[in-house]
């Protein structure tokens, strides 16, 4: 199994009963995505205020609501790909702007490697995902990965709340890069057989 499908499968065995029943509501798949957005936004400025405990809080709550959009679509029969690229566009957002927050902090209280480090890690998690865009705009299906979306808002969400914000930025830093050359190379290797 593809380490991509166990992701899937617990996602669907969680998110399913969920968008049951927001189906019964009058909440779109997008209203749900625009609401998950609002709240990281809530979130990135707890963070930046330095209320890390909340601001982590809220990033994995604003996390997991971001799984009910593309669930309550599939269920209801309301998957578009407008909202699929609004969900993908907002995804990047959510993360650039936990980043950013966590940037000012870092450059307020004087860090400057530290804010170095945040910019690094901004610019890997952005390629990790970028590569996968790319890759599946020339046809080509690149999900592999050991540090995906998933793993790198878990990882930031924890650092801020028991408060080791340097550290989870630094093994989401490492670990993006490494995925990043791992997608890269996948990519390779399938244009290459293609040819």
């Amino acid at each position: 199994m593809a380490n991509s499908d166990w992701r899937r499968n617990i996602g669907v065995h969680f998110t399913t009963p969920v968008a049951k029943a927001l189906s019964h509501t009058p909440l779109t798949p997008n209203v749900i995505t625009w609401f998950g957005f609002a709240l990281i936004c809530g979130a990135s400025f707890l963070v930046a205020m330095q209320y890390f405990l909340w601001g982590g809080i809220g990033v994995l709550v604003a996390s997991i609501m971001d799984a009910f959009d593309g669930a309550l679509a599939r269920h209801t029969g309301r998957v578009s790909r407008f909202g699929a690229v609004l969900d993908s566009t907002l995804d990047r957002f959510s993360e650039g702007v936990v980043l950013v927050s966590i940037i000012y902090v870092m450059a307020k209280n004087g860090s400057e490697w530290g804010a170095a480090l945040g910019g690094a890690t901004l610019l890997l998690s952005f390629s990790v995902s970028y590569i996968r865009a790319r890759a599946e705009g020339m046809g080509v299906e690149s999900s592999e990965g050991w540090f995906t979306r998933v793993e790198r808002v878990i990882v930031i969400a924890l650092g801020l709340i028991i408060n080791q914000v340097i550290i989870a930025v630094a093994i989401v830093a490492v670990f993006s890069l490494i995925t990043a050359l791992q997608r890269a190379y996948v990519v390779w290797r399938k244009l290459q057989t293609a040819k």
